[in-house]
C-alpha cells in the first residue's frame, strides 16, 4: 500500500510542475504594481526642476570699436561688490549679517541707464558662500521689479539678462 500512495503522490508533483500558472496567483502583484506606478505619476507633476541658463565668456576679444566695459557682481563673505573689469567700481556691506540685494538691484539699475545695450554681466563668487545667495544674486542681476507712483502692480525690467559665473579673485 505503501507504493501505491508513492505513486499517487509522484503523479501529483508532476502536474504540479507542468501547469505552475495554475497554482501561482499573479493578482496581488500586478494590483501593487498599478498603484505604484499611479503614484508615481501623480508626485511627478509636482516636482519641478529650474534650469538656470547662463553665457560661458570667451577669451575672444570684443570688436575694435567697443568700449572695455564689464559688469562684475564680487560676492564675498564681508559683502557685495560692483566692479568694471579693471577695478572695484562700489561696495555694498552686509545688513544683519545678509547681502543687501536691494541696494545691488538699485545699483545695477542706475548702471543700466549709462549702458542701455549691455546685457551681460558677470557674477564671482568666493568658496564656501551658500548657493542660495548665489541665486539672490542672479536674480537682482538679471531684473528689477519696479513699482509706479500710485501703483501696487510691480513691473519686471530685465537688467542683464546673460549672466556668466566664475570665482572671485
Amino acid at each position: 500500500m505503501a507504493r501505491h500512495h508513492y505513486k499517487k503522490r509522484r503523479a501529483d508533483a508532476s502536474v504540479f510542475d507542468t501547469d505552475i500558472m495554475q497554482v501561482i496567483n499573479l493578482t496581488p502583484m500586478m494590483d501593487i504594481l498599478t498603484v505604484l506606478v499611479v503614484f508615481l505619476l501623480i508626485t511627478a507633476v509636482f516636482m519641478s526642476i529650474t534650469i538656470e541658463e547662463l553665457s560661458v565668456p570667451t577669451t575672444a576679444g570684443g570688436a575694435a570699436g567697443e568700449p572695455n566695459f564689464a559688469v562684475e557682481v564680487i560676492v564675498r563673505n564681508a559683502g557685495l561688490e560692483i566692479a568694471n573689469g579693471a577695478s572695484v567700481e562700489a561696495r555694498i556691506p552686509k545688513k544683519d549679517g545678509r547681502y543687501d540685494i536691494e541696494t545691488l538691484s538699485k545699483m545695477l539699475a542706475r548702471l543700466k541707464e549709462q549702458y542701455p545695450q549691455k546685457e551681460d554681466a558677470t557674477v564671482l563668487m568666493e568658496p564656501e558662500i551658500k548657493y542660495d545667495y548665489l541665486i539672490e544674486v542672479m536674480d537682482a542681476v538679471r531684473e528689477i521689479e519696479t513699482r509706479a507712483a500710485g501703483s501696487e502692480e510691480a513691473v519686471k525690467t530685465a537688467l542683464f539678462p546673460k549672466i556668466s559665473l566664475g570665482d572671485a579673485p
